[in-house]
């Protein structure tokens, strides 16, 4: 089935107060006429899926998202790559415009629906790009399906179990689904939690969870949140053969810096790319960071470390 993408306008007269809030929403009622929806079946699984089609004999960008967001949180991503470029996105079993499983699943055996996604849509191969929790599932099925991975990027994420945590309290916050289904909650902890931009506008982290994410049952978070119990790649990444590009912020709450380095020294063809920001500054400066990936998908071998914010690098 393909149905229209649409976006609501954010309800609230303070939300006007935000620049980079209205830049949000610029973005979010930009829908991409070239993309669209299905819902497909892959391992007896119904997940919604966007596809935007991309130049012929070019690899599309598979985009793994990060604990309890539908797919549409990444529109301001999308929107910043170049439009030649395919991008597929989805909604984990659960989360968003996918029906939750019966019973949980674990990340470590999640590598099967990314393949069979990509089989349907006719895909041998793909980029893959991971953004927090949406992270270790890249990982997993670069991993696991190393033929099917041309290139992997990792954004504010680590290696699951064994990996330098967030603070206490920021961890604590993580357990529930609240931030997304409460915007006025989302707001007051946006700074603590998230840290980068939302830190002076809190707004922003408000509009990207409530204007622009599909919410789906509370199981399918906690579903979502206990499929990473055990899991970590951490004496496995020695084994990633692809080019990997590491994204960090000076400034992320959920994923210390610390664990980018980490995995830089582990992962043999990875460079690291340390920006100035949060946890949400893939989607919340999408037009700094989406040229950073660019280079990187259409470069030659991986170099040892970007030099392009190497002064903030700390």
């Amino acid at each position: 089935m393909t149905i229209d993408i649409s976006w609501s306008r954010p309800a609230g007269k303070d939300r006007s107060r935000s620049g980079l809030a209205r830049a949000v929403r610029a973005w979010l009622l930009r829908a991409e006429s070239a993309e669209r929806m299905r819902n497909l079946s892959v391992g007896g699984r119904a997940i919604r899926v966007a596809v935007r089609e991309g130049a012929p004999g070019r690899p599309p960008l598979l985009l793994c998202n990060g604990i309890g967001a539908s797919l549409e949180l990444l529109q301001p991503f999308v929107d910043a790559l170049d439009p030649r470029r395919g991008v597929i996105r989805f909604d984990m079993p659960g989360i968003g415009g996918s029906p939750a499983p019966v019973i949980p699943y674990h990340l470590a055996a999640s590598a099967p629906l990314l393949s069979g996604l990509l089989d349907q849509l006719g895909y041998e191969r793909a980029d893959v790009l991971g953004i927090s929790w949406g992270g270790g599932l890249a990982q997993q099925f670069a991993l696991s399906r190393p033929h099917r991975v041309r290139r992997l990027v990792l954004v504010a994420t680590g290696t699951g179990a064994l990996m330098v945590p967030g603070r206490p309290g920021v961890l604590v916050r993580m357990l529930t689904p609240r931030r997304h289904r409460d915007p006025g909650y989302a707001a007051r902890v946006a700074g603590e939690l998230y840290g980068g931009s939302v830190r002076k506008d809190p707004a922003l982290a408000r509009d990207l969870l409530h204007s622009t994410t599909r919410l789906g049952p509370a199981r399918g978070y906690y579903y979502q949140l206990i499929s990473g119990i055990g899991w970590t790649s951490l004496p496995r990444l020695p084994k990633l053969r692809q080019p990997t590009l590491i994204l960090a912020g000076d400034d992320d709450p959920i994923i210390p810096l610390v664990n980018a380095r980490i995995m830089h020294r582990l992962i043999p063809r990875s460079e690291l790319h340390i920006y100035h920001g949060g946890h949400l500054e893939l989607v919340a400066d999408a037009e700094r960071i989406a040229p950073v990936v660019e280079a990187f998908l259409d470069a030659g071998p991986a170099a040892p470390e970007s030099q392009a914010m190497k002064g903030n690098q700390r």
